[in-house]
């Protein structure tokens, strides 16, 4: 029987596999937890594992297909809440931040490239603003900050923290996947930039049709050359480890105070599954992320959706 190895970050849509609730059929899967995203093509061991939707995009723009991605996104979400601002800012919206000094934790990023895709939506001229890319605290490391792509003009590296040199008013705002330690405390010195931001997602979800796809797993194409039946056997099994999760958050709701509620909402506003996969249910994302790829100047030609998942 064969023995496949993948490397992910702890997503609880998972611990089914892990736990062995839910077993791979005709192989055995290793699921390796990472505390940061894998890199997979510099781990031998590995046959894939999580990999950041836009370095996979860009390889496969450059000709790179050593990785074979599969439309089996295990982190997707609205990007609106990841802009921080100073608990006293005047800032409220995307459109202020025209001509902003802004910090964000990597420049070609998936997270980062949909959230300066908010900002362009409102009219930002991207090059306008003064770009810091940087750790959210100083000393982070394990994090590719930069990426295959050079800065534009108007980005500069720094070691030192985001978040400090925010609260001494260095930035105007700062972009950031994950919130700072002291944000969850009544004595945070920061705050959303946007008074509402479930309220502006649930208006994007609306006009797009979709939750922002951010990693999503890969395999590598030795790995899939030596077993063909690899890519639909591991998004058929992670198919069924999302749905049992789903059932058993349903059933033991008490985890989080409001969970309940917030699963009942889920429901209401994205139907059955708020998370899927496969090429067809991602193909307006894909499209979308692809141009925005070409719009921010990353991507130094458009890149087309059928690229990303060919046949």
């Amino acid at each position: 029987m064969a023995v496949i190895r993948l490397a992910v970050r702890d997503w609880d849509h998972l611990v089914p596999i892990v736990t062995g609730a839910v077993r791979a059929e005709g192989f055995e899967l290793h699921l390796d937890s990472r505390a940061v995203t894998p890199d997979v093509l510099r781990e031998p061991g590995l046959d894939g594992g999580e990999t950041s939707f836009s370095r996979y995009v860009l390889g496969r723009a450059a000709g790179d297909d050593r990785l074979v991605g599969l439309p089996v996104f295990v982190m997707r979400g609205f990007r609106h809440r990841c802009v921080l601002v100073r608990r006293d800012s005047d800032l409220t919206s995307f459109g202020q931040l025209d001509g902003a000094r802004i910090g964000l934790t990597g420049w070609p990023d998936s997270g980062n490239t949909w959230t300066r895709a908010l900002l362009r939506a409102e009219g930002v001229d991207l090059t306008g603003i003064t770009w810091t890319v940087g750790p959210l605290v100083a000393g982070e490391t394990g994090k590719d900050r930069v990426g295959p792509v050079p800065f534009p003009g108007n980005v500069s590296l720094t070691e030192d923290g985001l978040t400090e040199g925010l609260a001494e008013g260095r930035y105007d705002a700062i972009m950031t996947p994950f919130m700072p330690e002291e944000f969850f405390t009544p004595e945070s010195r920061f705050r959303h930039l946007l008074p509402d931001h479930r309220a502006a997602e649930r208006a994007y979800y609306r006009r797009t049709g979709f939750v922002p796809g951010i990693h999503l797993v890969t395999l590598k194409r030795e790995s899939v050359e030596r077993h063909p039946w690899l890519p639909q056997a591991v998004t058929e099994l992670f198919e069924r480890s999302k749905r049992h999760w789903l059932a058993r958050r349903r059933l033991l709701a008490d985890t989080t105070p409001w969970l309940l509620a917030d699963l009942t909402d889920t429901a209401a506003t994205f139907g059955a599954d708020w998370m899927p996969y496969g090429a067809a249910p991602n193909a307006a994302m894909v499209a979308a992320f692809c141009e925005e790829l070409h719009a921010q100047g990353i991507a130094n030609r458009r890149i087309e959706a059928e690229e990303v998942f060919p046949a």
